[in-house]
């Protein structure tokens, strides 16, 4: 990295807008030379996703493919994951397959790790890509909040069946698709799940991206030895169709400036694909192809406490009813 580099970064670091919007990605691609994620040789690998029928997931799925990588997409809607794969199979030089289930659903998670690992006998990379943002209160199958179930839970569960089949890849990693939203939220269990009376759907939104990131941090911890790496990161704002459907005013007033959805997954793709630092390092936070501080305000740093954490770990082994987690 460049002096520029480094200041201009900081820069836009600190008025946050800026960093957060396709002026964010344009400048730090220009000034630090990013290499395009359409080179890798991806060839042999296999990547899961899920929520690759559209947004960011979608964008990281048709990259990663047309790499070489075999794709395996795992989505809700049966009909839209199979013509999201065949519509990629047209550029896709690696395999591309779906596994039908709703993260949400933890006996359609299990079911989904179970042919996945019937399927693969190892898994290079795992991305946690799918989420929502849903202003009505609803639960899961198992009476989980549905946000709470489908971007903490059904990932983690997820997370864990796969060990196994990461642990057998040179260089396995699993990424976590976060938001910078999660600035704003502490980590706390007791109010990780909101209560239908009181539910507004952008905090339950980031509440759950806040755990994201804590849980990413503490798979490192525990799959350090066996050589994952394990990162979350914030694609900055993009014009995704979740975006569009629940934060329209916000989308009207950013406007152009809104990252597509291939500069959002640019991140994604290179904690996936690339050799280099994503594989050398775990349990960071990313945005931008460069780790960043997991808090910004001094509240949210003193609620991430050791006890808080461990509450967090102990309440996902709970609520998918596994014992110790994979070690």
């Amino acid at each position: 990295m460049t002096v520029l580099a480094d200041a201009v970064d900081r820069v836009l670091e600190v008025a946050v807008a800026p960093s957060f919007t396709r002026i964010g990605c344009a400048a730090r691609s220009r000034l630090e030379h990013w290499a395009t994620v359409d080179r890798y040789n991806l060839a042999g690998r296999v990547v899961v996703v899920t929520g690759a029928t559209s947004g960011l997931g979608l964008a990281a799925a048709r990259t990663l493919a047309a790499d070489g990588a075999g794709v395996v997409i795992v989505a809700r809607n049966e009909t839209k994951a199979r013509a999201v794969r065949d519509g990629l199979r047209e550029a896709a030089r690696g395999g591309v397959e779906v596994v039908v289930a709703d993260t949400g659903d933890l006996d359609a998670v299990r079911r989904a790790g179970a042919e996945i690992a019937e399927r693969h006998a190892r898994v290079d990379a795992l991305i946690h890509a799918a989420g929502a943002l849903d202003e009505t209160y609803t639960v899961s199958p198992q009476g989980i909040e549905q946000t709470v179930a489908s971007q903490v839970v059904g990932p983690f569960l997820l997370t864990d069946l796969l060990v196994p089949l990461l642990r057998a890849a040179p260089a396995a990693r699993v990424v976590w698709v976060s938001s910078g939203g999660m600035y704003a939220e502490p980590l706390s269990v007791d109010n990780l799940e909101m209560a239908p009376g009181n539910y507004n759907g952008t905090r339950a939104y980031a509440r759950a991206k806040r755990a994201q990131v804590t849980l990413a941090e503490l798979w490192a911890d525990r799959l350090r030895s066996d050589h994952i790496a394990v990162h979350s990161m914030h694609p900055g704002w993009a014009d995704t169709p979740g975006v569009r459907r629940s934060l329209p005013r916000f989308r009207r007033i950013v406007g152009p400036l809104l990252r597509t959805p291939a500069e959002g997954a640019d991140t994604i793709i290179w904690l996936a694909a690339d050799d280099g630092a994503p594989v050398q390092t775990t349990g960071l936070f990313w945005h931008d192809r460069r780790p960043r501080p997991v808090h910004r305000l001094a509240s949210t740093r003193r609620s991430d406490t050791p006890a808080e954490r461990q509450r967090l770990w102990d309440w996902c082994l709970d609520r998918t009813s596994r014992s110790t987690g994979q070690r």
